[in-house]
């Protein structure tokens, strides 16, 4: 059975920092491109980060340059999402998603990944 299974989510003031972790199992992620959605109450769900399992420059939105860091530990299968800096607007469920390619599957919310984790909750308080 493939699963994500993220982990790492919280309560954290403004300005502080969490790590969530996505570790992979029931398949080879070797040749999978990994990522982070999230997505925040009442809002559509957006791309935050993603990196080629096996190596390589990562991808991430905009809005999170500069505070967030995707990376992986191939021994561990598991992909992190360490994050500094929060803000308010932080707040949101992750989510850890995969798929072999890179690319339009990756935007609109990621819908047509291959496989999500069940999400982790990141709340950011003043």
């Amino acid at each position: 059975q493939v699963q994500l299974v993220e982990s790492g989510g919280g309560l954290v003031q403004a300005g502080g920092s969490l790590r969530l972790s996505c570790v992979a199992s029931g398949r080879t992620f070797s040749s999978y491109f990994m990522g982070w959605f999230r997505q925040a109450s009442g809002k559509e769900r957006e791309f935050v980060a993603a990196i080629r399992w096996s190596g390589g420059i990562p991808y991430y939105a905009t809005f999170v340059k500069g505070r967030f860091t995707i990376s992986r530990d191939n021994a561990k299968n598991t992909v992190y999402l360490e994050m500094n800096s929060l803000k308010i607007e932080d707040t949101a469920v992750y989510y850890c998603a995969a798929d072999p390619y890179y690319g339009s599957k990756w935007s609109a919310g990621g819908r047509y990944l291959e496989v999500w984790g069940q999400g982790t909750l990141v709340s950011v308080s003043s």
